[in-house]
């Protein structure tokens, strides 16, 4: 008797991709160090050591580039590499004499090894114009134009502490920019705008009303055509009615930018792990190199650099300093959007008496 095929299997458990010396030694990890930059390696305490070659990636790979890796994984690593959570690709290798020549290749390939350490990791971030209906900036242009100038903290150990940076193309944070040191966010400043003569033709507008997670989208008749109305006060620019509704535009070239938040981190050393504060409000879309975020974002790492002390993350330096130097350091204005007007905004405030500005 044939026994019946399982087609749920589920995800495969993870020890099934674990290099046999991860395997071996299995939470039996002693300590690690860093030898070189990019470089990371674990001694287990049976003596066995596990080379980790971090390299930076674009996120958005192509076919050719992912055959590449998988080719040198396959000459050096017998296959193993895996993608952390910040696009970055570490190679796992168990002989060192293996890392130098690997970098070698990955390097002549274009694919500089770092982010290890006291450095700016790879800059995490969303889809941005390429595959976002709602973006209100592009994400692979803008981190480009950053790497460029950040890429010395990439290859180099050169910070005070680590640098985590991330971006997010519109208020929905898909890149979760709100726990790291800087996060870069595109913002919608309108309500979307509405085709009423398309709207009927394309779009159901009980969908539509239903879809607001405000209830600021509101049944009307416009010019003869059964449409809807959006009340703005209460219009969060989420994007989530253009999902439904095409005719219903969120994205606007004169009205949507960029803001800049600081001090987030995931990390629970010296202090509890926090959410980014604004810094910058608003910055405008202008590509393709979009110098005002990249001056912004690379003032702010250069002062901070320069100023904290050894092994202070960007947040715990400007808890140290106060909020009213950081923006005299920094020379970012300070405007009445920093101000938390939110009506149960209290119940997040810290109360203690030794609170500084």
């Amino acid at each position: 008797m044939n026994k019946q095929r399982k087609t749920d299997i589920g995800p495969p458990h993870y020890e099934k991709f674990l290099p046999p010396i991860i395997k071996k030694n299995y939470g039996k990890w002693a300590y690690h160090e860093v030898p070189e930059q990019g470089v990371l390696v674990h001694t287990a305490e049976s003596g066995d050591k596990l080379y980790s070659l971090r390299v930076a990636s674009s996120r958005l790979l192509s076919i050719a580039t992912i055959r590449l890796f998988a080719d040198l994984a396959d000459k050096y690593c017998d296959g193993y590499l895996r993608f952390t959570t910040r696009n970055n690709v570490e190679f796992l290798l168990s002989d060192g004499a293996k890392v130098a020549p690997l970098r070698a290749e990955l390097e002549a390939e274009g694919y500089p090894a770092g982010g290890i350490g006291n450095a700016i990791s790879n800059i995490v971030h969303t889809q941005g114009w390429v595959h976002c209906h709602s973006a209100a900036t592009d994400a692979s242009g803008v981190v480009k134009s950053l790497m460029d100038e950040l890429m010395p903290h990439f290859t180099n150990m050169d910070l005070p502490a680590k640098m985590r940076v991330a971006f997010a193309c519109c208020l929905n944070m898909c890149g979760a920019v709100h726990c790291s040191d800087i996060a870069v966010l595109g913002v919608h400043t309108r309500a979307p705008r509405i085709d009423h003569n398309e709207l009927p033709k394309v779009c159901e507008v009980p969908s539509l009303v239903a879809s607001c997670p405000t209830g600021a989208i509101r049944p009307a008749t416009v010019d003869g055509n059964q449409s809807v109305t959006i009340e703005e006060g209460q219009c969060m620019y989420c994007g989530n009615c253009y999902t439904v509704c095409p005719s219903v535009k969120i994205n606007n070239p004169e009205s949507d930018g960029i803001s800049i938040w600081v001090g987030g981190k995931v990390s629970n050393a010296r202090r509890e792990p926090t959410f980014s504060k604004l810094a910058i409000p608003f910055l405008p879309n202008n590509p393709p190199r979009w110098p005002e975020v990249v001056e912004a974002v690379t003032g702010i790492v250069n002062i901070w650099k320069d100023n904290a002390n050894k092994h202070e993350r960007l947040g715990e330096w400007i808890d140290r300093i106060g909020w009213s130097r950081f923006f005299e350091m920094t020379g970012i204005p300070f405007t009445r959007y920093h101000i938390d007007d939110f009506t149960h905004a209290g119940e997040t405030y810290k109360r203690s008496a030794q609170i500084r500005q």
